[in-house]
């Protein structure tokens, strides 16, 4: 028997809330978007953080975006090896088949994910550094990232650092698609490089040509 069970009363009640209000003033949206399928323009890699909330940041509606999550919203090279790759794939269907003309990668303040590849680099948490732990052979994605920031001497502003080196790193790894590579070559695909302060809102973007993040 498979160990599912009930939803708690409180959440019942709110989804209930949210059909009674904001599902029935936009029920014809809601038909169409079931009618005629998704269409977002923009997909934004995100991290899980709970604090995270991109359709907020931007006030989006739904079928707008099209999102995909993970620790520290890092993109992993491309590698085609036969083996189960979430974010890969989800990146390949937004690109080839949703053709979005944007991407949008998003780090944070705060990051836990990030934190950890801090303590695990540092020699800090050899629990990460177990070959059978998911987030330590995750964040190891991020080593060279912290190898470019290591002498800060300040935590956290190593840690922001860092932050916007996992937002780097996974704009690297996307051209290392060849689908998206070829996208962003025919103009048919941007990228963008983002990160926001949780505490105060602040959106900060990358620019390529003098290789920094400065506030939007």
């Amino acid at each position: 028997m498979r160990p599912t069970r009930p939803l708690p009363g409180s959440l019942v009640q709110r989804y209930h809330g949210w059909k009674a209000t904001t599902f029935a003033d936009n029920a014809a949206w809601y038909r169409r978007l079931g009618a005629e399928g998704q269409r977002p323009r923009v997909m934004v890699i995100s991290c899980c953080d709970s604090r995270v909330h991109v359709t907020s940041i931007f006030g989006a509606e739904q079928g707008e975006f099209f999102i995909h999550r993970n620790i520290a919203n890092l993109v992993p090279p491309y590698e085609p090896d036969g083996l189960r790759h979430g974010t890969s794939a989800a990146i390949e269907y937004a690109v080839t088949s949703l053709r979005v003309s944007q991407i949008m990668v998003l780090g944070h303040s705060q990051c836990g994910g990030v934190e950890a590849c801090d303590k695990m680099c540092m020699g800090h948490a050899p629990a990460l550094e177990a070959q059978d732990s998911f987030v330590g052979r995750w964040m190891d994605m991020l080593r060279p990232g912290w190898e470019a920031v290591q002498t800060i001497e300040d935590d956290a502003e190593r840690r922001e650092a860092l932050e916007k080196q996992a937002v780097l790193t996974s704009i690297d790894n996307l051209m290392t698609f060849p689908f998206v590579r070829a996208a962003v070559d025919a103009g048919d695909l941007v990228l963008h490089a983002l990160w926001n302060d949780i505490v105060d809102g602040t959106l900060e973007g990358h620019d390529a040509v003098t290789d920094r993040f400065s506030q939007i």
